[in-house]
C-alpha cells in the first residue's frame, strides 16, 4: 500500500485574494500593533505586497491630514 503523501507534497489550495476592507483593517491594526498572529498569517497569504504598500501610504497620509486638521482647530480656538 502506498504511503500517504506528506503535507508539503499535496497540492496547495488556492488562497482567495483579500478584499479592500481586509487590507484596510490589516493596515489600520498594524498602525496600532494589535493584530493576532493568525490574522497576520492569513493576510500575508492572500494579499499582494503592492496593495499593502499603497494602503499603508494612504493610511499614513490620512493620519497626517487628521493631525493637521486637529492642530489647526485647536490653534484657531485658542
Amino acid at each position: 500500500m502506498p504511503a500517504e503523501p506528506r503535507s508539503d507534497e499535496r497540492a496547495a489550495a488556492p488562497v482567495p485574494a483579500a478584499s479592500f476592507l481586509q487590507i484596510v483593517v490589516a493596515v489600520g491594526s498594524s498602525f496600532f500593533g494589535v493584530r493576532k498572529r493568525g490574522d497576520h498569517e492569513a493576510i500575508a497569504r492572500s494579499v499582494k505586497p503592492q496593495h499593502l504598500i499603497v494602503a499603508g501610504v494612504l493610511g499614513a497620509a490620512l493620519f497626517v491630514l487628521v493631525l493637521v486638521v486637529v492642530v489647526r482647530l485647536v490653534i484657531a480656538n485658542a
